[in-house]
């Protein structure tokens, strides 16, 4: 690992560790955090381990219901976005990433038969422009969290799954008690966590109160 590569990691655990506490921080770490990632996009496939997405799966195999609006926070180059898109043939996938050359390459990389169901966007996870409810899954692999927005995307009886390739080694990481405390009051009432190989991830659904 060069140094460059060694500052960049330690650069987004910072950014995480601040965002979290304080998310009013954003406006100080959006811009360096998006010319980062626009550097590392034409080289992300090298950047990754190929069993990046496995505690993603793990969450996902865990899901009550077949979800039809999917949004994936922090795209990338749309690995996840594309994996989900095959994993359920009739949802609607929208990705989203701060980083513009980041989403120039997941549309590149998205095959023609999915382009129909898989739509990527330049936008920021800290405003959403999406409507109240719009989504019955939100996904978040190795992303920082915002949980006012995730708050009010995620519908009734919906669910986010967050992934993190390496566990508490991962350079965006947030600690599962921390999620919990900041999701429950927004909704979140169920939660189930899962470890697979180098990695973790925290599946929270919403459900309505009988």
């Amino acid at each position: 690992m060069n140094l460059v590569e060694t500052f960049g990691r330690r650069f987004a655990r910072i950014a995480t560790d601040a965002v979290v506490r304080r998310p009013s921080l954003w406006r100080l770490f959006r811009r360096p955090l998006a010319y980062q990632f626009d550097r590392l996009a034409p080289n992300w496939k090298a950047v990754v381990k190929p069993d990046h997405l496995a505690p993603l799966e793990a969450a996902l195999d865990a899901l009550d219901a077949v979800p039809r609006r999917v949004l994936d926070l922090g795209t990338g180059t749309g690995a996840a976005a594309r994996l989900l898109a095959v994993r359920w043939p009739d949802a609607e996938v929208t990705g989203v990433d701060l980083a513009e050359r980041m989403v120039e390459e997941a549309r590149r990389q998205t095959p023609p038969e999915l382009a129909d169901r898989v739509r990527f966007q330049v936008g920021d996870a800290d405003h959403l422009a999406f409507e109240d409810g719009a989504f019955d899954l939100v996904v978040l692999a190795n992303m920082i969290p915002f949980f006012a927005e995730l708050g009010r995307v995620v519908a009734p009886e919906g669910s986010a799954a967050f992934a993190f390739s390496n566990g508490a080694d991962t350079p965006i990481y947030v600690p599962f008690d921390r999620l919990r405390r900041e999701l429950e009051p927004r909704g979140f009432t169920h939660f189930a966590d899962f470890s697979t190989g180098r990695g973790s991830a925290l599946l929270a659904t919403k459900r309505t109160q009988s």
